[in-house]
């Protein structure tokens, strides 16, 4: 495989802190890709499923090291609350000062469509650094009854239609960096995200 990095977003934790079954469909894809590559994972958890005491990032660290993987080989981005910020911290913290920049992201297949979007939008802005390229791959929804698939996935379509405007009007670092702390609702003081209250969405994080 030609990259740099891989690298694997947060899918959630079970309520014992766990890795759902959809998460280690991705670890374990990039076990079976992977041959040199460090991995880097994502997230600190969402926002939707408060209560988690360990990091979505670390839980799949942890993970990757009892199949064997190096401690030299992992890195882990414990800030991000949504795929947005993903992609935002993986640059800022790991990708630029280390000089990553062919990037392979693994993300379950609901997940894929947004986890792109938000990617190319961060990856391709106009920062210090430059010359990305990101290749994508999609791991199975295992553990994910139908209905709880398709209920994610139209929650997924419409924060891809939701965030549009930002995507097309924000094409620099820090324009991308002030909008997020100033208007987006995870990570701007005084504001809150709008809590998620379906039993069928809230399956899938």
């Amino acid at each position: 495989m030609v990259a740099d990095l891989i690298i694997i977003p947060g899918g959630g934790l079970l309520a014992d802190g766990s890795l759902p079954p959809w998460t280690v469909a991705r670890l374990e894809a990039a076990l079976t890709l992977r041959a040199v590559e460090p991995i880097l994972t994502l997230s600190a958890g969402s926002p939707h499923k408060p209560g988690n005491t360990i990091s979505e990032a670390k839980a799949a660290t942890a993970y990757l090291l009892g199949k064997g993987v190096a401690p030299t080989d992992l890195l882990e981005e414990n800030l991000s609350l949504d795929t947005i910020g993903n992609a935002l911290f993986a640059r800022l913290l790991h990708t630029s000062p280390r000089g990553y920049r062919r990037l392979h992201v693994i993300t379950s297949q609901f997940h894929l469509p947004r986890t792109q979007a938000c990617f190319d939008w961060i990856f391709s802005a106009e920062g210090p650094d430059a010359g990305y390229v990101l290749t994508y791959q999609a791991s199975p929804d295992v553990g994910l009854a139908p209905a709880a698939v398709a209920a994610r996935q139209a929650k997924e379509r419409a924060a891809i239609d939701l965030r549009a405007p930002e995507r097309a009007r924000l094409r620099t670092l820090a324009a991308i960096h002030e909008w997020l702390f100033t208007h987006h609702a995870a990570y701007a003081v005084g504001l809150r995200p709008t809590p998620v209250t379906d039993p069928l969405l809230l399956a899938s994080y």
